[in-house]
């Protein structure tokens, strides 16, 4: 399948030529924090454990902070529409 066709839903694989084992960077980067948590269990079992229950708290004292990026990003984004709204509708002349 060509690039240009690819879905969403798609996997890449490892070398482009559509043989190999396929890759999903959401998998690939799930099992490395995997593997990087079983690492850390092997080599210090309580930070481990802490860090796998201190994870779900984390998580949300820092959803406002996502919301609050949002927002800013959001009105940036509008910020630079209305800038470049001149050139864009030049350009489309």
């Amino acid at each position: 399948m060509a690039d240009g066709n690819r879905r969403n839903g798609d996997f890449v694989s490892l070398n482009g030529a559509g043989s190999g084992a396929p890759l999903c960077p959401d998998r690939l980067q799930a099992m490395i924090k995997f593997l990087l948590w079983c690492i850390l269990f092997v080599l210090c079992w309580p930070l481990a454990l802490l860090a796998l229950i201190a994870y779900p708290f984390v998580w949300l004292i820092l959803i406002p902070f996502r919301l609050a990026g949002i927002a800013v990003e959001g009105a940036l984004h509008l910020v630079s529409a209305i800038v470049f709204l001149p050139a864009r509708l030049l350009r489309a002349i």
